[in-house]
């Protein structure tokens, strides 16, 4: 397509605005659609130098299977029209989404656990769509894609969801007949393809399986599982079917995972169909045990849901960013800190008021606070005067979550919990993009505790009394990294969405907290 095509219509509906990627098959352009009042799509036309009829209805049945998985499931590309211009080229209409492909985002870093969980169970909820396959003339057809990679998968922020995945290109997807024995020829990329895949046998959806195995390999540590000696057919042909996959450590010593993670990827990766896992539910089975110990709190009863209260016919858990457990135990932090730790001294802590460029209200703020020990993390709050009086004596809970795009940004939550009151909560958030922020997060990571200093409204001139709340050792490392996260960062400032995102979350989590919270210390 060339550059006149910018401000076309095509019939009488979508004006075209910019082209936003091509590829083999086609070109893609941002669209607004005329007849609903200017909502955005994209448009893909089919390639001009593919207008054969075997390429037509290759495209057509690409537009007609994105539409019906689409329609079914929340993690497809969903198409809403198809037709052919007045050339003669078909295109097909899909919705336009903002964000990155799976490709650019690790290709800044690996990704932290919780968020490579997160996003490879959706990868898999769309897959496992598609191998339940499609209606055509009355029959059901499993669809093998063929070319799962980075590149094929999206990933764009939801209002309501968070970071959310769509897979792309349906473009060599395979509708698998139950007569179909016929050899294949090969399609697909080289680095991604199953060794059953490059040798034309009849596929299943053991191949994308394998395809998914080598991009989480990727996800996990920045690197591909195998190497071909020449980028061709033949060297990757000999490295999928021959070479062993190389080990996590060997290709990124930092990377600590858990054993049943590893082992899952090399399931994957086996070069016989029949020693992976058999399906994508077997996947989705094994993400949900390591969710539940390293997403903590994802699949509670109590918030656990199916999509179809936002979509239908899919399961879609409920909350993106994954807090942790606030200690080794699974308990909340501890009210009494170890004597030995750094802590604000008496002596400090009566030379210390309310910072006149403050309100005096119910807020709550973090500071790095200068002490003859250094720098430590502290998180001021004041209250009225009564309430800092019942809070003397208090177990102190805390949480924290982070959201690395579309800007990286944490949410520090410190609980006040006593049995008689409702529980006060805490929370303030810190935008990694800036020193402060960073500096805070590296303090609390390192020194694995802070001071709540409480402040009464009445008397603002000084500070009431401080209590200490511990960071559990895993946390301590994830905020370290969260701060490095926030350094490297490549995104465009954006705070005010991850900030509004992290919000809703917070809320979502509170019932959850609270039930916690009651089943500890609520019998004490």
């Amino acid at each position: 397509m060339s550059e006149p095509n910018m401000g076309r219509i095509l019939q009488n509906r979508y004006r075209l605005l910019h082209l936003v990627g091509q590829g083999a098959m086609g070109y893609v352009y941002a669209a607004e659609d005329i007849a609903l009042g200017g909502v955005p799509v994209a448009v893909k036309f089919l390639a001009q130098t593919l207008l054969n009829q075997r390429m037509r209805e290759r495209f057509e049945r690409e537009a007609k299977t994105s539409a019906q998985l689409g329609q079914r499931n929340l993690h497809i590309i969903r198409v809403t029209d198809y037709g052919i211009d007045e050339d003669g080229v078909p295109f097909y209409v899909m919705e336009y989404l903002k964000g990155e492909s799976l490709s650019e985002v690790i290709n800044h870093r690996p990704l932290f656990l919780p968020r490579f969980l997160n996003l490879t169970r959706q990868v898999c909820l769309g897959l496992q769509c598609a191998h339940q396959g499609i209606v055509s003339e009355g029959k059901i057809y499993p669809i093998v894609h063929r070319d799962i990679k980075p590149s094929n998968i999206l990933v764009s922020q939801d209002d309501s969801l968070g970071e959310l995945v769509k897979i792309l290109d349906f473009g060599i997807a395979k509708m698998l007949e139950s007569e179909s024995s016929q050899t294949q020829c090969f399609m697909g990329t080289l680095a991604y393809s199953s060794p059953e895949q490059m040798e034309g046998h009849e596929l299943d959806a053991r191949a994308d399986l394998y395809s998914l195995g080598v991009m989480m390999f990727q996800m996990l540590t920045g690197k591909m599982p195998l190497h071909a000696d020449t980028h061709s057919f033949g060297g990757w042909y000999k490295a999928h079917r021959s070479q062993p996959p190389r080990s996590f450590d060997s290709v990124n010593p930092t990377v600590r995972l858990p054993t049943d993670l590893e082992a899952l990827v090399m399931a994957c990766l086996a070069k016989s169909p029949d020693a992976r896992p058999q399906n994508v539910s077997d996947i989705l089975a094994s993400l949900a045990a390591l969710e539940e110990r390293y997403g903590h709190g994802r699949q509670s009863q109590q918030s656990q849901r199916r999509q179809s209260d936002f979509y239908s016919d899919s399961g879609y858990p409920d909350v993106t960013p994954k807090p942790l457990p606030s200690d080794s135990s699974g308990r909340p932090a501890d009210s009494k800190a170890s004597q030995s730790s750094p802590s604000v001294l008496d002596s400090e802590l009566h030379r210390l008021s309310w910072p006149e460029n403050m309100p005096l209200a119910e807020i709550v703020f973090p500071r790095a606070l200068p002490t003859e020990q250094g720098h430590l993390p502290t998180l001021w709050v004041m209250m009225p005067k009564a309430e800092t009086q019942r809070r003397r004596i208090c177990t102190r809970y805390n949480q924290f979550l982070f959201l690395e795009a579309p800007h990286p940004m944490a949410l520090w939550l410190t609980v006040l919990y006593n049995r008689d009151q409702e529980p006060r909560w805490l929370p303030c958030y810190l935008d990694l993009k800036t020193p402060a922020g960073r500096q805070i997060s590296n303090l609390l990571g390192k020194v694995g505790q802070y001071q709540i200093l409480f402040f009464a409204q009445e008397e603002p001139q000084y500070c009431a009394y401080s209590q200490t709340a511990t960071i559990a050792e895993a946390q301590c490392r994830l905020l370290q990294e969260w701060a490095l996260a926030g350094q490297i960062s490549k995104s465009s400032p954006n705070p005010s969405i991850s900030k509004d995102y992290l919000k809703s979350a917070l809320e979502k989590l509170k019932p959850q907290i609270s039930m916690k919270l009651d089943s500890i210390y609520g019998a004490e």
